[in-house]
């Protein structure tokens, strides 16, 4: 029998994560390993990274390794009038690893929901990562955070785009004091620096924050997303998951791309997020769909980082056997112990820096026990 007590961590959440997908009949997409390069130069601010692996095709064309998952499934799929598309994926991305700075292949899945997109997807989207970060830690948290209240809140300012730049900035790095300097540096509204500055308080559990939100979210477009976001927190209460659930308005992302709800998730003794998703309606846009979406990726790559109890041995069993050892022997002993449930190495010695519970020698009277570490 199959033991995913032999697979790593990352393996191990693939199939509990499939499992999860389709339960909420969620349909697996396969895509090719590359795509045009030309769909990455258009949309590359989308890019975790703009570093991609480039070849030539046999056609002359410039093609790519992709370095995301998105991006594909947004180009291979259609515009269907009052229909959801509901896809999970496992597939690779080729980036470039942060700590070495060198390109690596990475393990990614996750889910898409692409067409008429309603509060009720969104919700779906959001319990599934919940779900997906519980698949992976008992501990985890989901960070939530509405891209149409952050963006509301800058255009009342009335500044320019390079001034909202670095207000985003400060309220990804949650810095009160940057964004009052920037007001009084560009002589913005007092009344709306004051709501942005509250904005960047505004942080915790949504019994505590939606309230705060009442008092500065004032405007029609404020009220709306504010609407919105109560909806779909109402939806995540009633679930009973509310208590993994935080709304930080400093989850930070390109407003070109996304829109509406994004959000983070993250598991104890991982330093970075796991997880990242969102509503990406004005990514639809720009590549010429009439649809909206929303989805998130696991990043299994992360979660080699997972202090997980260290396994004491690496086998269960190392049988030794020598020149005058018969192959059928062999066989009949390391079947014998693979049927009780344990692992076995047969060689012709002891390999250096293995752990083994048991060692055992194979010789002409039977199976000799030669070390037994329980």
């Amino acid at each position: 029998m199959f033991s995913t007590n032999l697979l790593k961590n990352e393996e191990k959440a693939v199939f509990a994560l499939r499992s999860i997908y389709q339960k909420y009949g969620y349909t697996p997409f396969k895509m090719s390993k590359f795509e045009e390069y030309d769909l990455y130069v258009r949309n590359k601010d989308f890019l975790v990274s703009d570093s991609v692996i480039t070849f030539t095709g046999m056609n002359g064309k410039l093609l790519a390794l992709k370095p995301d998952v998105t991006l594909s499934i947004v180009k291979n799929t259609k515009d269907i009038p009052d229909t959801v598309q509901k896809v999970y994926y496992n597939e690779n991305v080729y980036r470039v690893s942060p700590s070495t700075h060198e390109f690596r292949e990475i393990m990614q899945t996750g889910l898409e929901c692409i067409g008429n997109i309603d509060d009720y997807n969104i919700f779906e989207v959001l319990m599934l990562a919940a779900k997906s970060l519980e698949a992976i830690s008992d501990s985890f948290v989901l960070d939530l955070s509405h891209i149409g209240i952050v963006s509301a809140m800058i255009d009342a300012v009335g500044c320019d785009r390079e001034t909202g730049k670095a207000i985003i900035n400060c309220i990804g790095e949650k810095n009160q004091s940057g964004i009052e300097k920037i007001c009084a540096e560009k002589l913005l509204p007092e009344d709306a620096c004051r709501k942005l500055v509250a904005l960047v308080g505004t942080y915790g559990k949504i019994g505590k924050v939606l309230p705060e939100l009442e008092a500065i979210c004032d405007t029609d477009e404020l009220k709306s997303a504010l609407s919105q976001l109560k909806n779909i927190c109402n939806l995540l209460v009633a679930s009973g998951i509310e208590d993994k659930i935080n709304i930080d308005f400093s989850i930070a992302t390109d407003m070109r791309y996304y829109n509406g709800v994004v959000f983070q998730g993250f598991v104890e003794n991982v330093p970075t997020g796991v997880l990242s998703g969102g509503q990406y309606d004005n990514l639809m846009k720009k590549m010429g769909r009439k649809s909206g979406a929303i989805g998130f990726a696991v990043y299994l790559d992360t979660l080699e980082r997972l202090n997980l109890t260290q396994k004491k041995y690496d086998v269960d069993t190392v049988l030794i056997y020598d020149e005058n050892s018969r192959p059928e022997d062999i066989a009949r002993v390391v079947n014998e112990i693979t049927s009780t449930g344990n692992n076995v190495m047969a060689q012709r010695s002891v390999p250096d820096s293995i752990r083994y519970r048991q060692l055992l020698k194979l010789n002409g009277k039977g199976v000799e026990i030669l070390e037994n570490n329980d």
